[in-house]
């Protein structure tokens, strides 16, 4: 009986040296919409919503510095006046956040011409060395809108969709989002051979690979298009996953929708880029690196469960688990809150 004590002692102790080694960190990926100017009260709706959640990264997109004004300051003020400390540095066009002191910054792929930018921040958690980047890519050539019959460079309505997919890849590579993916590998790549975690979230400007598949091909205007987007292929190649596709792999009970998001302080056919099509699609990501036991273990939409088609709000008819905002919602788009598990050091 003692050696049976002994052993079920021993049991639980390792089991609790396990459970001390597991941690858990939180991720918002936040399109802010102009850094919330577009809506009245869009920043402090920023704030509120961060403050509520409480990630421990941060990824923005549309960060602008307006009026010489740094949003890097105005944002972490505006936590710490919530109760929030939080720690940040200067960029352009995207941002980041983080709950912990940022050890090193750089920017992976500079802004040009509106081309889009990628910024990676390092911070440590416990002895856990983490490499967090932020992406807004390219806007331009944005070849999906173009199989909904919109040009993607001007939105102006085409006499018809582009559904040939080989000219749909070819006009796509005209954008920088692939000039800024292989940055981002690139850089990245270094910093895992250093030991870090790799968390990568942002706004692509480009569907996934994952959701334009067989099963879709006839949802959100599609018009039968099958195909494998680049970018989001390019990162599952090189080893990175789509924290919201790993816990949820089927686009048709869980589309993910983050843009064009209902407004309830705009009307439709004022967030819509393409106001006789459905525009709907998951464009805001958060990738990791799938090391020391990193895996998602919850993922939400943050924003308005509606959603704009056609230049009209339609409800969410799909199982995807929403975040409802607390008021105000300062964006077009919505939000992705993903959860991690890892282990520490």
């Amino acid at each position: 009986m003692k050696k049976i004590c002994v052993i079920m002692l021993c049991v639980v102790a390792c089991l609790c040296v396990d459970a001390q080694k597991v941690k858990e960190l939180s991720v918002l990926q936040f399109n802010i919409w102009q850094e919330g100017t577009v809506i009245p009260g869009g920043f402090e709706a920023i704030a509120d919503e961060i403050a509520r959640l409480e990630p421990d990264f941060v990824t923005l997109s549309e960060v602008r510095n307006y009026n010489n004004t740094r949003f890097c300051d105005r944002i972490t003020e505006a936590l710490h006046n919530r109760g929030k400390e939080y720690y940040s540095f200067y960029s352009d066009d995207t941002g980041l956040l983080s709950r912990y002191p940022i050890s090193d910054s750089a920017v992976v792929f500079p802004l040009n011409n509106d081309h889009g930018s990628i910024y990676r921040l390092n911070a440590k958690i416990d002895n856990r060395e983490f490499a967090v980047y932020t992406g807004h890519l390219d806007y331009l050539n944005d070849t999906y809108y173009e199989v909904r019959a919109y040009d993607g460079n001007t939105w102006n309505k085409m006499d018809a969709p582009l559904t040939d997919v080989a000219e749909i890849h070819r006009r796509n590579a005209l954008s920088q989002r692939d000039e800024a993916i292989d940055s981002f590998i690139k850089d990245a790549a270094i910093q895992a051979a250093n030991g870090a975690m790799i968390i990568f979230g942002g706004d692509f400007n480009e569907p996934s690979h994952l959701d334009w598949i067989e099963a879709t091909r006839d949802s959100a205007d599609h018009h039968g298009v099958v195909i494998e987007w680049e970018n989001t292929k390019k990162l599952f190649d090189a080893g990175y996953r789509d924290s919201y596709r790993v816990l949820y792999p089927n686009p048709v009970t869980h589309p993910g929708y983050t843009y064009p998001g209902a407004n309830p302080a705009r009307k439709p056919e004022s967030v819509t880029w393409a106001k006789e099509s459905d525009e709907r699609d998951r464009i805001d990501y958060i990738f990791y690196l799938p090391v020391n036991g990193m895996e998602p273990v919850e993922a939400y939409i943050l924003g308005p469960e509606e959603s704009i088609a056609y230049s009209k709000e339609v409800p969410s008819a799909s199982q995807d688990k929403f975040i409802t905002p607390l008021g105000v919602w300062p964006t077009d788009h919505k939000g992705v809150f993903v959860r991690f598990r890892y282990r520490a050091e």
